[in-house]
């Protein structure tokens, strides 16, 4: 009772004080580690740029794309991060030691970064449930068009383009209309039917699985990979198909991670292989047992940084301990929804791993273990005259 009346009261100046400053180093850290990993994370696209020759543009859409995800990952450790920076240089410049003198108790000192992290919690719902796979889905899907239609604007006069890793075209000549002429094809997407094709003209066409170009008199050079014969077929019309793959293989399909929560409960039958199933509903439960982390991780920190033993110039241990117990969480969450993601028996492990620390921690914030600082006896106890 005396902890749900404690947050009916409005907030002091000493709560306001407290909350500027972890809100303050939040929003400064978390910032800091997005454009660190999208720093890190857009390199692998930079090769978009400068061997295929795309606009800053297509670039910077792609990766502001990712930017949600990033927030979402890092916000749970941010947090207990900042949480521990905080607590623990208050306690080094004895500010927590005037308080604590005041007769604040550690629930009311963690009074404000609740509230906020509380608020955390539901920014992470958000991101988790609609923000995030909507931005997944439409990296993915922009992803997809650059990689299967890229030919279309790819294809430079007298340039040997390689579309991918082995498939190179050459065209001498292109005309404002689209038509291609003097065309040379090395298609080694498949090792037992590697062939090189040189046509008069051609023209690119849109297909479904990324562009085609349509070949007009031209042959066709195969090395039979078993007799070491070279086969020749000459052809007036023939069909290439320009995508990275030319199996149905390459067919758009929607990845768990851009899915909505009813959808990964609910996985579609002709969309889901059975033993698929456990790793959506895994993703389902991570989406939505992941935001509590937030609360939990504060809570341990506050525990590690308020609990136990007072001393008046802050301590190492329990900070030091708080991280290696974070460490370990964080480290034992992926392990949970690697099981869970494999049998679907483990699923409450996701639940158990987001809310048990933080009750734990809790549990040891609302113990009435306040130190005071000793009180000499009076000296009418001393019995002197």
């Amino acid at each position: 009772m005396a902890s749900a009346s404690l947050f009916r009261h409005p907030l002091t100046r000493l709560d306001r004080y407290i909350l500027r400053q972890v809100l303050v180093s939040l929003i400064s850290v978390t910032l800091g580690l997005v454009a660190l990993i999208w720093l890190t994370q857009s390199l692998r696209f930079v090769e978009l740029i400068v061997n295929r020759g795309l606009s800053p543009f297509v670039f910077l859409r792609l990766t502001v794309l990712l930017i949600p995800s990033f927030v979402a990952v890092i916000l749970p450790i941010t947090t207990f991060v900042v949480v521990q920076f905080v607590y623990q240089r208050l306690a080094g410049d004895r500010e927590l030691t005037v308080m604590r003198a005041a007769g604040q108790s550690p629930l009311a000192l963690a009074k404000p970064t609740l509230i906020l992290s509380m608020g955390v919690c539901l920014l992470c719902f958000w991101l988790n449930i609609w923000v995030v796979p909507s931005s997944f889905a439409a990296f993915r899907e922009y992803q997809f068009e650059i990689r299967n239609r890229i030919a279309a604007f790819l294809l430079q006069e007298g340039v040997f383009t390689p579309i991918a890793a082995n498939l190179t075209v050459y065209v001498r000549k292109r005309d404002q209309d689209g038509t291609l002429h003097g065309i040379m094809v090395d298609d080694e997407r498949s090792p037992e039917d590697q062939a090189t094709i040189i046509a008069e003209a051609g023209r690119i066409v849109p297909g479904p699985l990324g562009p085609r170009v349509i070949l007009f008199n031209g042959t066709r050079q195969e090395l039979d990979a078993k007799t070491g014969r070279l086969n020749l077929l000459t052809f007036s019309e023939n069909v290439i198909n320009l995508a990275e793959t030319s199996s149905d293989a390459d067919s758009r399909f929607r990845d768990d991670s851009e899915v909505s929560i009813h959808d990964l409960l609910h996985p579609p039958h002709d969309e889901v292989r059975a033993q698929d199933i456990p790793k959506w509903r895994a993703e389902a439960y991570r989406r939505l047992a992941e935001p509590l982390t937030v609360i939990s991780y504060a809570l341990v920190a506050l525990a590690s940084v308020l609990t136990g033993a007072f001393r008046r110039h802050g301590g190492l241990a329990r900070p030091l301990i708080g991280v290696a117990i974070t460490v370990s969480l964080v480290a034992l969450g992926l392990a949970v929804n690697n099981v869970a993601s494999r049998n679907s028996l483990w699923l409450p492990l996701i639940w158990l791993h987001a809310i048990a620390p933080g009750v734990l921690a809790a549990w040891l914030l609302l113990r009435r273990q306040r130190m005071r600082v000793p009180v000499s006896p009076p000296l009418a106890a001393t019995g002197g005259g």
